[in-house]
């Protein structure tokens, strides 16, 4: 027997996955989200860290530059090389000190005394290699703010500075006079970026002002591409050059004048960032590669243990469907699979019992009936004997009176001898000799038997039946098949009436029809008509005759049923095989 598919595996087995699928990719995502958050939200820490640290630095060397600056027009001595204006006096006054104090700064940082009109008096202090303007507009312009110590950012020659302006005043017959100015400062260029970046954890810096980068600690192709860019915003945002993204925090430069002279934007690189998140991408593929798997392997084990246990059931179903009631299934376990395999178990058990009752019961009913039978079919027979040999015996009779009561005689034991032939047939089944036997012989032999009984209740029958109709049969017990259908539709015909027998060839096989003119078949025994015993209406018979012509035909290939017919009466259809030889018409 071919086993069923397990169609409920793939099924559990391919819903499973596409959960464990959607779940990894769903947690997966989440992860890489996260994670994509927090390195954006640690790059924005990182950078607003370098704001800061840039603004406390930048803050501290402006109040260095003008402590310093400070503390250097206090002292007399300098105050009075400076109201000289003779530039050696001034160096040999101040270039010890500033040497300490330029070596304490550790920046190429310088001061320089300043006319009221921005011109240069005298360096205080070396200036090798810083090629600094001869002139400073920019005093004149701050002016206007003096007392008071003037910081801040300017653009000059190209260049740009962080200055602190501090006056120097005299006592004059007016009051205060402006003596001087001591410029202090340093140039902002790539070298002071650099050391910015180095302290700031490595973020880099552009100084920009007017579209000119001043100074960058990025390539060249990087320090092109965002110097072009207005980065004006008060939060950080992100830029890309081309090849790379940022996250810029942009800050305006306070210029000497009291408006911005340029623009600082600290820029945290996303590369190291990208590099980490392509890292855990490839991690969790290899996470979500090897989860699925076991995953998929967890299920489908999962889901084998589950289905095979139906699987057997629906086995056994099938089993039991064709009344195999002793077949039994696994019980695995004390689950509900196992509870119902336990209680399909004893459900066999019940089918089993059930079955052998019924058939213990069927057995006594069909005893019971075919004893009934029996009893009611001997009766008339038996009756018939018994009086005539009784007659015969007790009674001195005419000759002729004789014969008539030793014709009855014979002719109940000839009808006993039928009914136990019948049963015998019942019990042992027919012969399997065949010869090849013309159908319409057969057919004939049956109507001239029948004949005698057919006159006597005016029942005319008629055949139709080709020559050359011929199969292997077993000849008597098809006679016996003809005969028990002519009996019944002559039984059926009381007040006369008309049989006809009609046959037609087909592909290999022939079609014959006995119809009468009756009342056709009861509703009430269509469905068991040939079913032993079933009988309606017969003053005779044990209800085997179509009983044993259906055994009969089924014997020798063919079928029987029965049809109805339009002008009403009954109509019983035998299908038989004819022999190979003969050609189809």
């Amino acid at each position: 027997m071919k086993r069923p598919r397990l169609t409920l595996l793939p099924r559990i087995w391919l819903s499973t996955s596409v959960g464990l699928t959607l779940l990894f990719g769903f947690t997966a995502w989440l992860l890489q989200r996260h994670t994509l958050d927090t390195s954006q939200a640690s790059v924005q820490e990182e950078i607003s860290s370098s704001l800061h640290a840039y603004e406390s630095l930048w803050t501290s060397r402006s109040e260095t530059l003008g402590s310093i600056a400070a503390i250097l027009s206090s002292m007399p001595n300098v105050r009075d090389a400076v109201r000289t204006r003779h530039q050696p006096t001034i160096q040999d006054v101040a270039g010890e000190l500033w040497t300490r104090v330029n070596d304490n700064l550790k920046e190429n940082a310088f001061i320089l005394v300043i006319s009221p009109g921005g011109a240069v008096i005298a360096p205080f202090g070396p200036t090798t290699g810083l090629s600094l303007p001869a002139s400073w507009p920019v005093v004149r312009s701050a002016a206007s703010r003096f007392p008071k110590q003037v910081s801040g950012f300017v653009v000059l020659d190209g260049r740009l500075f962080q200055l602190v302006l501090t006056p120097v005043y005299v006592d004059g017959a007016a009051g205060p006079a402006l003596l001087s100015v001591l410029l202090t400062g340093f140039e902002v260029n790539h070298q002071v970026a650099l050391k910015l970046k180095e302290s700031t954890g490595g973020s880099d810096f552009l100084f920009v002002s007017s579209g000119h980068v001043f100074a960058s600690t990025l390539n060249p192709r990087a320090t092109a591409a965002l110097g072009r860019l207005s980065l004006d915003g008060k939060a950080p945002s992100a830029v890309n050059d081309g090849v790379t993204e940022y996250t810029a925090l942009s800050r305006a430069l306070p210029g000497l004048e009291g408006k911005p002279a340029g623009s600082l934007c600290i820029l945290r690189s996303f590369e190291a960032t990208s590099q980490r998140i392509a890292t855990l991408r490839t991690h969790l593929a290899l996470a979500w590669l090897t989860a699925m798997a076991l995953g998929l392997a967890v299920s489908y084990l999962l889901a084998r243990r589950i289905v095979q246990p139906i699987h057997d059931l629906d086995t056994a179903a099938g089993q039991v469907s064709r009344q195999n009631y002793s077949l039994r299934v696994a019980v695995r376990g004390s689950d509900e699979l196992g509870r119902l395999a336990a209680t399909f178990n004893a459900m066999c058990d019940s089918l089993l019992s059930a079955r052998e009752e019924l058939i213990r019961q069927e057995r006594i009913s069909t005893i019971g009936r075919m004893a009934s039978s029996i009893v009611h079919d001997l009766r008339n027979p038996l009756a018939a004997i018994y009086g005539g040999a009784e007659m015969m015996v007790d009674t001195d009779l005419q000759p002729h009176q004789v014969k008539r009561l030793a014709s009855n005689i014979y002719r109940s034991s000839r009808r006993i001898q039928e009914m136990l032939n019948d049963l015998l047939q019942l019990t042992r089944g027919g012969s399997k000799q065949r010869e090849s036997c013309a159908l319409r012989e057969v057919v004939e032999a049956a109507v001239r038997e029948s004949e005698p009984a057919a006159q006597r209740q005016q029942v005319a029958i008629s055949m139709q039946l080709p020559d050359g109709l011929t199969a292997a049969l077993d000849r008597a017990r098809m006679e016996r098949v003809f005969l028990n259908l002519l009996a019944n539709a002559i039984e059926a015909l009381p007040s006369g009436g008309a049989i006809a027998i009609t046959a037609t060839r087909g592909q290999g096989h022939v079609r014959i029809e006995i119809a009468d003119t009756g009342p056709g078949i009861d509703p009430a025994i269509r469905e068991q008509l040939f079913q032993p015993f079933v009988t309606h209406g017969k003053k005779n018979g044990l209800g085997l005759g179509l009983a044993l012509s259906r055994q009969s035909i089924l014997e020798h290939n063919g079928e029987i049923w029965v049809e109805d017919q339009a002008s009403g009466g009954a109509c019983f259809v035998i299908r038989l095989p004819l022999e190979p030889s003969l050609p189809p018409i």
